[in-house]
């Protein structure tokens, strides 16, 4: 059974190292890119079954956008709200299609395992007057020896973009930048009143927690994520471990929903926000 929290490092170009996240990152977008493609080539007044299903998606993530946002600037954000949630619910179902995780290689590395070095002194003096004088020193010293072991480590080529703490990182610097780009935006300088507002107080202090959860959006963006999709990809390496076949298909259903349900919520929060930030202070 294999666990890592970091995602591991296949190869390098030059000095930048190529992970097997960003392999299955690279992937999972080359293949939407091709999807894309091969949909706006073939679209038809008769659509067929693929572009039937990429409709009935782009229309009702259009709607929740202009729900939400209204209808002219909706239209503005969608691009990029679509955008995450695409990328992310495909980059979430990728960890669970068989041998990505599973298929791999075995890398044999030595290790110096260095014993550690106790060295304790331990002195004692008694001294008694009705006795002869005498005096004892006692020198306790344990030493170990380092030596060297070879061990094989496990490296599966692939492994599920989102559970990479870098990827869902990337997702919410990006999501948080896109949010004050639109508040400057559509507000201009008076943006700045949201958190720089010193009219009294309360004010001001209101303006310090709202900057201060700018910032907080961030980690919660990046490490509910990841936390969700890691522990879902924990979760079924160990029930597949422990029970191969059949145990794990309920898991299976279950990490979907979950996959579907947190690109949802990605895309939610940054379209609340977005149209959270182009509202002026009041």
């Amino acid at each position: 059974m294999h666990v890592s929290v970091a995602a591991e490092t296949l190869f390098k170009i030059g000095s930048f190292p190529i992970t097997n996240s960003l392999l299955t990152t690279i992937i999972v977008t080359l293949l939407l890119i091709l999807l894309a493609v091969v949909v706006n080539k073939n679209v038809s007044k008769i659509p067929s079954r693929l572009q039937s299903m990429m409709e009935i998606m782009i229309g009702a993530l259009l709607g929740l956008t202009e729900d939400v946002a209204g209808k002219e600037f909706g239209r503005k954000i969608f691009p990029l709200l679509a955008t995450f949630f695409i990328f992310i619910i495909f980059a979430n179902w990728s960890g669970l299609i068989p041998g990505v995780g599973s298929i791999g290689f075995y890398e044999t590395k030595e290790e110096a395992v260095v014993l550690e070095e106790t060295n304790s002194v331990y002195a004692e003096t008694h001294s008694n007057t009705e006795a002869s004088d005498s005096e004892s020193d006692i020198l306790v010293t344990e030493t170990a020896e380092s030596h060297d072991s070879e061990s094989e480590i496990f490296k599966p080529l692939f492994r599920g973009p989102t559970a990479d703490l870098n990827t869902t990182l990337a997702l919410a610097l990006i999501s948080v930048f896109m949010i004050q780009f639109y508040g400057f935006k559509t507000l201009g300088l008076k943006y700045l009143k949201k958190f720089f507002n010193f009219r009294n107080p309360i004010n001001g202090f209101i303006g310090i927690l709202e900057l201060l959860s700018e910032f907080s959006r961030i980690i919660s963006f990046a490490f509910r994520l990841f936390g969700n999709i890691f522990a879902g990809e924990v979760l079924l390496t160990v029930i597949a471990y422990l029970i191969p076949f059949i145990a794990p298909l309920p898991f299976i259903g279950l990490e979907i929903f979950v996959g579907f349900i947190q690109a949802l919520v990605f895309m939610m929060l940054s379209l609340v926000f977005i149209s959270m930030a182009t509202i002026s202070e009041h």
